[in-house]
């Protein structure tokens, strides 16, 4: 198990930044098993090892192609409660963590299981869900070596945690700040695992333990409801797509902000990114440029249930053309934009018939809202923080509504097949990353792994700097420092392979039918090839 593999070694692979969720989805791989059916595995195991990420009380959005390139999105991303109205007052920002933040349904489980039935009907899958998320119930149960990324989460968290329900006493039990290698077990959240085991997933929604959870939730102060969680469905949905270099970038659809992903391509594509020259001072300068445009468009985002604006507009020749125009080449647009917040797990994989699944698995902020859904071990996530209050506003809260949703995986064709797997955790850091990723990897022919070691940035605020800053790692350099010093980006260094530049992951697929791939060197993970 490394990083990176070689190219000529495998013809499947997972990747997700967890070694033990890697290894979990890895051996469905070696015993014949769906990449649908090795993801599943995988991101059961990371609920379980990755709690402050992710979790069965969030969301996941995926992307899945077959081999022969039909692309598919399943929105696994829950609504908001029928009452949920009630608890917020117009104009006033909704609380970003507690019982008032847990506004939306869960739909994680729903979407393991409706990736499933896609893999039986389509993919030849024959594993349950019950066989899948066997061993992540035994990990949870008997306890496994708690990582350094959980530890330093618990630990940032540690003034605020105390107000959270449930909390600390499943974290920190008797008091105790754990360390990384500690064993770490979660009781009640294999029962609960071990309930849906048995009865299926509509467990989750309408089983005995839906009744815990909204009983454990209603005595938090949630609104939660049965009837929002029987209401609870994946949907699967046509992706939007945009040509680049060669390839077919597709990306999930509104209420995501994948299209501001794919607008940020398609900006860097009419500026000519093949004819930079990676990682100079134009490089950056230039990708960060784009992503303000496509930010400055991603506020009409919204559930197109509710929003009747035609967001395709963003991705027309255009409004491509018009944007990358706008951009300067000596000078920074200024950046006083409100930074988006959240975290999450990526993960995906190919099998050796060539099917893929990217996803995205999160509960919104690290430790989602904090609060513990009662007995059941269940973190719910703060994803109703998402929502406006703003009257009229595209993502203005109401009931049944789905919020605008950060999480957008990837996933690239070229000639017609599966190419590339692609995603970050990091929210409004996730187009960044991602525009930096694919650049590296299309316009300059970087490996997975070299693409993912290099610098990254992230622009505006963050939890450790509330200046609408440029942050950008140092082994960019000095002289690209100062050159988009200069050219009027506000500066601010962090360290090597920091935490503020996202844990991402990439597999590709050359057309012989040969995988390489890596995870993140700054996350804890591994892609493991078969």
């Amino acid at each position: 198990m490394t990083k990176s593999t070689a190219k000529t070694s495998f013809r499947a692979m997972v990747t997700s930044p967890s070694t033990a969720a890697s290894e979990a989805g890895a051996q469905v791989l070696r015993d014949g098993g769906t990449a649908i059916e090795a993801v599943v595995a995988t991101a059961a195991m990371l609920a379980v090892t990755y709690p402050h990420f992710c979790g069965i009380g969030g969301d996941a959005v995926w992307m899945v192609s077959d081999r022969s390139g039909k692309v598919q999105s399943f929105l696994g991303i829950g609504q908001a409660g029928e009452n949920a109205c009630e608890t917020i007052t117009p104009g006033t920002p909704i609380t970003l963590r507690g019982p008032g933040s847990t506004l939306t349904t869960a739909c994680t489980i729903d979407s393991w299981q409706h990736a499933l039935d896609h893999s039986a009907r389509h993919w030849g899958g024959t594993r349950s869900l019950s066989e899948l998320i066997t061993p992540s119930i035994a990990l949870a149960e008997n306890g496994f070596a708690m990582s350094a990324s959980q530890c330093f989460w618990l630990d940032f968290r540690k003034d605020e945690f105390e107000k959270w329900p449930g909390f600390a006493a499943i974290f920190t039990p008797n008091g105790h700040m754990p360390k990384p290698g500690e064993t770490f077990k979660q009781p009640d959240l294999a029962n609960s695992l071990k309930m849906i085991a048995a009865n299926g997933a509509r467990e989750f929604y309408e089983g005995e333990l839906a009744k815990r959870i909204v009983d454990g939730l209603a005595k938090a102060g949630s609104p939660i409801t049965l009837n929002d969680l029987a209401k609870t469905r994946t949907r699967t949905v046509k992706a939007p797509s945009l040509e680049y270099g060669g390839v077919t970038l597709y990306a999930p659809p509104a209420p995501t902000q994948g299209l501001a992903t794919l607008m940020t391509m398609g900006i860097l594509r009419e500026l000519g990114a093949q004819q930079w020259t990676e990682g100079d001072a134009d490089h950056y300068h230039l990708v960060v440029e784009a992503i303000k445009r496509a930010f400055l468009a991603r506020d009409r985002i919204a559930d197109p249930d509710f929003n009747l604006d035609d967001l395709g507009e963003m991705l027309t020749p255009d409004v491509l053309k018009a944007a990358a125009a706008d951009i300067s080449t000596s000078h920074a647009m200024d950046w006083p934009h409100p930074f988006r917040h959240g975290d999450t797990v990526f993960l995906a994989a190919t099998d050796a018939q060539g099917n893929c699944a990217s996803v995205l698995q999160s509960t919104y902020f690290d430790w989602g809202s904090g609060v513990v859904a009662g007995d059941t071990g269940i973190v719910w996530q703060n994803r109703g923080a998402a929502f406006s209050t703003q009257p009229g506003h595209p993502n203005e809260l109401k009931p049944g509504k789905r919020p605008f949703y950060t999480l957008n995986p990837g996933l690239a064709l070229k000639n017609g097949k599966p190419h590339l797997l692609y995603g970050t955790q990091g929210a409004d850091g996730q187009p960044q990353t991602l525009a930096m990723l694919l650049s590296r990897v299309l316009d300059f022919g970087l490996s997975p792994s070299d693409a993912l070691a290099k610098p990254r940035f992230l622009l505006g605020k963050t939890f450790s700097d509330a200046n609408d800053s440029l942050k950008l790692e140092a082994d960019a350099g000095p002289d690209v420092f100062d050159a988009l010093a200069q050219r009027g980006h506000i500066l601010r260094e962090i360290e090597v392979q920091s935490a503020l530049a996202g844990q991402a992951g990439i597999i590709r697929i050359d057309e012989d039918g040969f995988v390489d791939g890596a995870h993140d060197p700054r996350s804890d993970g591994r892609a493991i090839g078969v």
